[in-house]
């Protein structure tokens, strides 16, 4: 049998670490997902309690399918595909990857998430398809980062019937992997697919070929996801009133590591989150929409993003109108992929602990950095209330909920379905790695973090600039804006080792 590499890549950690990792023993039962009393406690309410989401029920929700996880294969650009490969791959037998009752160990459960992690829940084109990752123009003309071996980690190939090979995407892959400037392939960190430019590409080429007028109210019904129920002079409904052309131009703007995902925004996408030491984290998502109590909140919070958080009800918004998805992960699915995210480590740090760095942390402790960005995580895991939000008197009692702020723009907190007034703290580790930052992506590097003329009028953001590439200024976050030129690189360089 031909070999093309198709082992699955496995991180390094080490036994100590795994001994942290819940264990899993045979009187020990996996969390159970979705029950109506979890689901009702996991969220903070959003800015507007009385619209905050209402999702379907316990009973609703197990009645759905369990998710088979079938064994995918590398896709590989075209012109590092092994020959005869594809051939290859029309002879395999369908087989399914994950069964609960073969596992036994802690390593076997991380091994078996790390299957669900690129398994695979689109089998149609979405920012791409079969067509687009064989065309070495597709790769040209948006940027998609190639593997040093060849291979395109954000898709896999799928056998589901023997002489069928498919296309499958949107698994956590997709969008949590990056690929290194030298190759190297990081699971669970900020991903960098340009994924907005890819479905753009798509709508381009579907314009030359479908009629506008009814590409144009597709594309406008696919908008809706991002209005905001009860909230007045919603921007995000503007896209109604978009051409197609402005539409595209909006996706094409969007850079890697940034992304307009389900019910975020067209207009003012999120930042990416890296994964890699989330089981830190109080808070999930950039406003902090999601608690993490325990391993069963981030099971429950993956079913939502990849399942559930299309059957949401938002005040007297009827959600009975959307499909019920064909499949959902099983509890052990969800648990596998838990542990495995938590098992993920960061790449390894070429930026040495020097002279320069010694001096930025007597900088980081001088300026008081750490108030907030608390070591060891570098963050102290609380809420930060955004402009314009006055947070109601029994969430200081409920939530960590800082009692500074600091200026960030407060428009995504307050005018998206996951605005709940705050921010949370980010942590600072594997910041070196990452990019571009800030919640929207608007700054490249922590050199142009903390430039001062980010808050200026003017001001050419280096990440994401918006969707009409205008000046603008990055709002926020003003510490470390007036620190002397040497002080401002000490400090830089420090964080880069974090």
């Amino acid at each position: 049998m031909m070999q093309v590499g198709l082992a699955m890549r496995r991180p390094i950690y080490v036994s100590a670490f795994l001994a942290l990792l819940p264990a899993i023993a045979a009187s020990e039962e996996i969390p159970r997902t979705w029950t109506d009393a979890s689901v009702a406690a996991f969220e903070v309410p959003l800015a507007k309690p009385s619209y905050s989401p209402v999702h379907i029920s316990e009973k609703a929700y197990y009645q759905i399918p369990e998710r088979t996880i079938y064994k995918t294969y590398p896709v590989y650009h075209p012109k590092r595909e092994p020959a005869g490969y594809m051939e290859w791959l029309k002879q395999q037998e369908p087989q399914t990857a994950f069964d609960a009752g073969r596992l036994q160990t802690q390593s076997d459960w991380i091994q078996a998430g790390e299957l669900i992690f690129n398994a695979p829940v689109s089998f149609g084109p979405v920012f791409f398809g079969a067509a687009e990752v064989r065309d070495p123009a597709f790769y040209e003309q948006t940027g998609m980062p190639v593997a040093k071996d060849g291979t395109i980690p954000f898709a896999r190939w799928v056998v589901r019937r023997k002489g069928e090979v498919e296309l499958g995407s949107m698994g956590c892959n997709t969008c949590h992997t990056r690929v290194m400037a030298d190759g190297a392939v990081v699971p669970g960190a900020q991903g960098n697919n340009p994924s907005d430019r890819q479905g753009a590409w798509m709508l381009r080429r579907a314009a030359k070929f479908a009629p506008p007028e009814e590409l144009l109210k597709r594309v406008r019904t696919f908008a809706k996801q991002f209005e905001v129920p009860g909230l007045l002079d919603d921007p995000n409904r503007s896209a109604q009133n978009m051409s197609l052309e402005a539409i595209i131009a909006a996706g094409e703007a969007i850079p890697p590591g940034v992304t307009a995902r389900s019910h975020t925004s067209m207009l003012l996408p999120p930042q990416i989150p890296d994964i890699i030491g989330v089981q830190e984290r109080h808070f999930l998502d950039h406003t902090g929409l999601v608690r993490q109590r325990s391993i069963g909140d981030l099971m429950r919070y993956t079913s939502l993003v990849q399942d559930m958080i299309g059957l949401a009800r938002y005040g007297e918004t009827a959600a009975a109108a959307m499909p019920r998805p064909g499949s959902r992960y099983s509890d052990a699915q969800l648990y596998a992929l838990s542990l495995y995210i938590y098992s993920l480590q960061p790449p390894a740090n070429p930026n040495s602990f020097d002279r320069t760095a010694a001096r930025g942390k007597t900088v980081f402790e001088r300026e008081r950095c750490g108030t907030c960005h608390t070591a060891p995580l570098y963050t102290n895991n609380k809420l930060v209330p955004a402009d314009g939000f006055e947070p109601p008197a029994d969430h200081r009692t409920r939530f960590d909920i800082s009692a500074v702020r600091v200026g960030t723009d407060p428009r995504y907190a307050l005018q998206t379905r996951k605005g709940t007034g705050y921010y949370k703290v980010p942590s600072l580790k594997g910041v070196w790695y990452r990019g571009p930052l800030e919640h929207h992506g608007s700054v490249a590097t922590l050199e142009d973090w903390f430039d001062p003329r980010r808050v200026r009028q003017g001001y050419s953001p280096t990440g994401y600039a918006g969707p009409d590439g205008q000046n603008r200024i990055v709002r926020g976050h003003e510490f470390g804006l007036r620190l002397a030129p040497n002080d401002r690189k000490a400090l830089i360089a420090f964080l880069r080792t974090l």
